[in-house]
């Protein structure tokens, strides 16, 4: 099996050369791997041990980094080396200032995987809730360096659990400890044999909340909303955005924040041809209070700008599947999603105590609209939530550090 996981690894990797031609986030994943071990041997002292976080984008970043940062803080004088999978993480955080080195991950090879951990010489690796390199993970286990998994989260639907998984399984078998998510997890790993399993929560709740304690201010939008009621709607895709426009064109006393997933300019003229009202973050002053539909194209702004909403809208559910959630409910909003939530507890958890709705059409969302947001404590409930979850960082900490 072994055999044609490396065929399939390298097969991926000629796709991604042969789709950079013509798309720019391919394009970044091949040149951010160009000379990459001379990059790495620049930045990085191979007779000092470090402390490697990898991340597959963005999401996993935000949702370890509140592990990485309390590390940084409580053990100042540990390396931390940082790996990303996708440009959308890689390409936001590169110059990440608590990070001694942030690189791309090399493809998953046996000779990538030795040189890659001969370069940075760990003394822990940090994976956050999934990503599972057979070479990587089997190169720092024969190495004697532990391996953690946080926030990770299974599913009977997983090949893990199949007849035919028994490949994966190993993989799984070099990780020292996992900590999970939620019992459900820690129930299917024991059923494959797997015992070294913690419930830690997410550590993404320790991430929102301490954002929402915190928030970047954004005068400029702040003195958009001009304190009425507004809907942030926070990562979306087309397929939300043509029920975000039918929902805006029923309520003209609201004001409405879209803040999309791809921001290119193809994707914004776009939202623009369908809401010909709206006005880009790009081009707001201090005179366009006026307007009622501000699309946010800029990236890094969003998790901030939930400050000022009252209702959340979180895209996704029409597709692979919903963004965030956490962000908004910290911040005390009512969420509202589209159909595809089934991977995410918190989704369901919201949706269980009064919280969150999922829509599935036009007439759906301007109902989950009314009904959230005449819910008076629906917000506080969304909050004390988050609240109530904090704590997995601490918990995993306390784990880890025994190693140092």
């Amino acid at each position: 099996m072994l055999w044609l996981y490396n065929i399939a690894i390298q097969l991926y990797g000629l796709i991604v050369k042969i789709f950079s031609l013509f798309n720019n986030k391919a394009r970044l994943f091949v040149q951010g791997r160009k000379n990459i071990f001379e990059n790495i041997q620049k930045k990085i002292d191979p007779t000092k041990s470090n402390i490697w976080f990898h991340f597959a984008s963005l999401g996993e970043f935000e949702q370890g980094r509140p592990l990485l940062e309390k590390i940084r803080n409580q053990y100042p004088e540990k390396r931390i080396v940082i790996t990303f999978f996708s440009p959308s993480g890689y390409e936001i955080r590169k110059d990440y200032a608590l990070a001694d080195g942030v690189f791309y991950l090399p493809l998953d090879t046996a000779s990538n995987a030795k040189n890659l951990i001969a370069a940075i010489n760990p003394e822990i690796a940090v994976f956050t809730k999934y990503e599972y390199w057979y070479h990587y993970f089997e190169t720092l286990h024969k190495s004697g360096i532990p391996l953690y998994i946080i926030s990770g989260i299974f599913r009977p639907d997983q090949i893990f659990f199949k007849w035919y998984g028994s490949f994966n399984r190993k993989i799984l078998s070099f990780v020292n400890h996992f900590f999970v998510q939620n019992q459900e997890s820690k129930k299917l790993l024991s059923g494959i044999n797997i015992k070294n399993v913690s419930i830690s929560g997410d550590t993404r709740f320790d991430r929102v909340a301490e954002n929402a304690e915190s928030p970047k201010e954004f005068e400029l939008i702040r003195k958009f909303c001009d304190n009425k009621n507004t809907l942030i709607a926070g990562s979306t895709w087309p397929a939300d955005e043509r029920l975000l426009a039918l929902l805006i064109a029923n309520k003209p006393d609201w004001k409405f924040i879209i803040a999309p997933h791809e921001i290119d300019k193809a994707h914004i003229d776009e939202i623009i041809k369908l809401i010909p009202l709206a006005i880009r973050y790009s081009g707001l002053s201090a005179q366009s209070p006026d307007a009622q539909i501000l699309i946010i194209d800029n990236i890094g702004l969003l998790s901030s700008v939930y400050q000022y909403g009252k209702i959340a809208y979180i895209g996704g559910g029409f597709g692979v599947g919903i963004h965030n959630t956490l962000e908004a409910a910290a911040f005390g909003m009512p969420v509202i999603f589209g159909p595809k939530y089934d991977k995410f507890q918190e989704a369901k958890d919201l949706i269980s105590i009064g919280a969150a709705t999922s829509i599935s059409n036009a007439e759906e969302l301007l109902n989950a609209f009314e009904k959230l947001t005449e819910n008076k404590t629906a917000g506080e409930i969304a909050k004390r939530y988050v609240i109530n979850k904090t704590g997995s960082t601490d918990q995993i900490i306390k784990h880890i550090a025994k190693n140092f």
